[in-house]
């Protein structure tokens, strides 16, 4: 019988089936040039909304640079958004945590303070933590770079006077210096649009803004105003958003005969997205996958630190004229007035000129 090597220290190693090169290539380890050698794993712990999964792949680049011999795991709620220069990526699960409690790891940085992971942080056994743990029976943070993080998460009036974007702040827990590394998020490029948009300058309307943050929302008039400018000034909108903005764009197409082509699965929504030139939204899921395409954005915010948002300078954000008095909170709870409803069409139109004219100059 023949002999073979193999290397369980290399990154494409399986162990319980063949690796891509074999399969790909028929290579075998003793005559192998895709061989990569690693030295240890490094786990992401970051479960959350799709939109906060794909902001912290921010991370990722830092990542490679500082650990280039390193696998890097991610353990998630949304595997389909996670990149694939991730090595493994596990949903949560009873079966991925009982995997992980048994890998021995190099560093664990987990970015979220729920108690499922904070609990999952604390159990297993790596060389290092970073981020949040369990002490006392509450989350905690397990190392002193992640303090602010923490405390802006227990105190409203922290959180407003905060100064750093979120990937300020988890790179500040991982002790580095955030120098604008951009998210990153794989397009499915099987989708192919046909949009006749004239030449005209596309702009996605993303009209939602999720069913639990209301107190973010922007009236149906307001929207039809914008897309009607937008019309009127020769540029070309979509309507864009899932199954729950469904009636509601529908409404708006009838209103204004604005293109919307329907609510998609993940990969062909992102694929629409990255057929626009400028993005408006709210802080939504959309916003994050905009950012992560490198489109210009106008961001509606009145709930958050605009501070919390980091735009790598293309586009803006824009606020209510009046001051909004229900900081993170999902419903308004103010009994004078709603804010949103003193953001006019108008300034987020001017919004849109300005983003434009951005785009002439790249």
């Amino acid at each position: 019988m023949t002999q073979y090597i193999f290397h369980s220290d290399c990154r494409y190693f399986k162990g319980f089936m063949p690796c891509k090169p074999h399969k790909d290539y028929g290579v075998v380890c003793n005559n192998c040039d895709y061989y990569d050698k690693t030295t240890g794993i490094i786990l992401i712990i970051k479960l959350g909304a799709i939109g906060d999964v794909i902001r912290t792949t921010t991370l990722l680049p830092r990542i490679k640079k500082e650990f280039p011999d390193k696998k890097i795991w991610w353990l998630t709620y949304s595997p389909e958004v996670i990149p694939k220069i991730v090595d493994n990526v596990f949903g949560y699960n009873s079966p991925s945590i009982e995997i992980l409690k048994s890998i021995d790891f190099d560093l664990v940085i987990n970015l979220d303070k729920d108690l499922e992971a904070v609990a999952l942080a604390k159990n297993l056994k790596t060389k290092e933590l970073k981020g949040f743990t369990l002490q006392d029976n509450v989350p905690f943070y397990a190392n002193h770079q992640a303090e602010h993080k923490y405390l802006t998460g227990l105190f409203d009036d922290l959180n407003k006077s905060n100064q750093l974007s979120y990937p300020e702040e988890i790179y500040q827990i991982c002790g580095w210096e955030f120098n604008k590394e951009e998210y990153i998020l794989d397009i499915n490029l099987e989708y192919e649009w046909q949009i006749n948009n004239e030449n005209k300058t596309i702009i996605g309307l993303n009209t939602g803004c999720g069913a639990r943050w209301v107190s973010r929302l922007w009236s149906d008039n307001n929207w039809i105003e914008l897309i009607k400018l937008i019309q009127d000034n020769n540029f070309f909108p979509i309507l864009l958003g899932g199954k729950q903005e469904d009636e509601k764009n529908r409404y708006f197409q009838t209103q204004t005969n604005a293109l919307y082509l329907g609510y998609f699965d993940l990969d062909k929504f992102i694929s629409l997205v990255n057929k626009c030139d400028i993005v408006v939204s709210a802080v939504t899921m959309g916003m994050h996958i905009a950012i992560a395409l490198r489109k210009q954005l106008i961001l509606m915010n009145n709930i958050f630190n605009p501070k919390e948002f980091e735009l790598y300078g293309r586009g803006e954000i824009v606020m209510p004229d009046k001051e909004c008095k229900c900081f993170f909170s999902p419903k308004c709870k103010n009994p004078e007035y709603f804010c949103m409803d003193y953001l006019s069409p108008n300034t987020i139109f001017n919004a849109i000129l300005r983003a434009n004219k951005n785009l002439k100059n790249l």
